[in-house]
């Protein structure tokens, strides 16, 4: 078995085909997927996949790229559904320099609220981090977000960095980037992630693995992933799985 530990498959590219696209990836292995719910309109759908699906889990949480629309009411919101059963973490919460949406204060005081809260309830952290390596550490030491910890998603820094995180109690998540032939970074941070911090995803239907490169991603899209990984860990893939899969368990806390 698979974890998919982020996707997004409540999100519009997958109206037409939903179904179809979840049936393929419990036929490609994949045991569990975590779909993460990051605003005010992807939040009560994520939860209602969740809630539809047994084997899938759900994030609530605020996107930096949206940081200027959310309210104390928001904040509110998403600590009162941190109870739910299905939801496992909150996030995607972090900083983004690429996309210029949201002011870079916003995104400051919106990421620290949430991990505040998230050591408040207890729940780990997913990361959201573009082309704000520096400040995304700088705020994850401030905060004490070590407490909690969580998953830098879809990673795409530096060795430097990644190790700042896993001293914060972080895994690190590789996803069909990783498979590129110019991904060299990529390769190289993977391959020194410590087996027991290492965690594969899709972040469906975005960034595709080769040789999707360019189309719609899907959860089962996952094992792509996977055989990279097992490739540059040089490990077979029946141990990446296992491994990452225990990995997810204990992140998220799944049953």
């Amino acid at each position: 078995m698979i974890i998919d530990t982020h996707a997004h498959l409540n999100a519009p590219q997958f109206d037409e085909d939903r179904q179809e696209v979840i049936e393929r990836a419990r036929a490609s292995g994949i045991g569990r997927i975590i779909n993460v719910g990051f605003n005010r309109e992807t939040i009560p759908s994520s939860i209602a996949l969740a809630e539809q699906y047994d084997f899938i889990y759900s994030t609530v949480g605020w996107h930096p790229t949206d940081a200027k629309d959310m309210t104390p009411e928001d904040l509110e919101w998403i600590e009162s559904l941190c109870g739910h059963e299905k939801v496992v973490a909150i996030g995607e919460i972090g900083l983004d320099y690429y996309w210029d949406t949201s002011p870079k204060d916003v995104q400051d005081r919106v990421f620290r609220q949430q991990i505040q809260l998230a050591r408040k309830v207890g729940l780990p952290i997913v990361i959201h981090n573009r082309d704000a390596h520096h400040d995304v550490v700088q705020t994850l030491r401030e905060e004490k977000a070590a407490e909690v910890g969580g998953v830098m998603h879809c990673y795409s820094g530096s060795w430097e960095t990644a190790k700042m995180c896993l001293d914060m109690n972080f895994y690190i998540s590789f996803g069909g980037p990783v498979t590129f032939k110019n991904a060299k970074q990529p390769k190289e941070v993977l391959e020194k992630v410590p087996l027991d911090r290492l965690l594969i995803e899709t972040d469906a239907p975005y960034l595709a693995p080769h040789p999707y490169r360019g189309k719609r991603n899907e959860s089962s899209y996952v094992r792509l992933v996977a055989e990279t990984a097992a490739e540059i860990k040089r490990i077979s893939l029946e141990e990446l799985c296992e491994i990452t899969t225990a990995n997810a368990i204990r992140l998220f806390g799944l049953a």
